[in-house]
């Protein structure tokens, strides 16, 4: 089975909506503009981001989210912080972010690539570094992450169909089903095995 990839897609995310952030911001009138000095905060986050330097990045998009409220400067240092909140290992807190995005921003240009990003943080966890070097499969991990990808993706879908993330959001929950049906496949094994007839046909 094939793992659609992450990377592309979410890269191209951040790229276009910084894109957008820095359209909208370009010749303002004076009383529409962000502080500069919350744009020159965010261009700062914007490199500690590339560079990985997450916790710095997080720190940088947290001022500019304060300095910038209400616009789509701070719409996107949130997205980012979300980002990398999640590539510093705080998938809780990754997921808070979007969840509070999504709730203050409910027709922000970026609302789809919220939904994904959301889906993307829950169907990574069943691939994490664990995972991996045990050579564990992830039909035998705990599924919750996967239903709450699959809820997330589907609300992408659904809500923005012709969005550029549905295609991929459609292949991963698709993975999904599949990983959902062998773990489902593999407790009824188990109970079996020891005799739990009635819960293995109840599986």
């Amino acid at each position: 089975m094939i793992v659609p990839h992450l990377g592309r897609a979410l890269a191209a995310g951040l790229l276009a909506l910084a894109l957008l952030a820095a359209g909208c911001s370009s010749a303002p009138t004076k009383s529409e503009a962000p502080d500069a000095t919350a744009e020159k905060l965010y261009r700062e986050g914007r490199d500690e981001l590339t560079a990985g330097a997450y916790e710095r990045a997080i720190k940088l998009f947290e001022r500019v989210e304060g300095l910038a409220a209400g616009t789509l400067l701070a719409q996107q240092a949130q997205l980012d912080m979300a980002y990398a909140q999640w590539r510093s290992d705080e998938r809780a807190t990754a997921l808070a972010t979007i969840e509070r995005f999504i709730r203050l921003n409910p027709s922000s240009p970026a609302l789809d690539y919220a939904m994904y990003l959301r889906g993307t943080i829950n169907f990574n966890e069943n691939l994490g570094l664990l995972g991996n070097l045990t050579g564990q499969r992830i039909s035998e991990r705990d599924q919750r992450a996967s239903r709450d990808a699959w809820q997330a993706y589907k609300q992408l879908v659904e809500q923005f169909p012709n969005s550029r993330y549905a295609p991929d959001a459609r292949l991963r929950m698709d993975f999904i089903v599949n990983s959902l049906a062998e773990y489902e496949l593999g407790v009824a094994r188990y109970y079996y095995r020891r005799g739990a007839y009635l819960a293995a046909v109840n599986r």
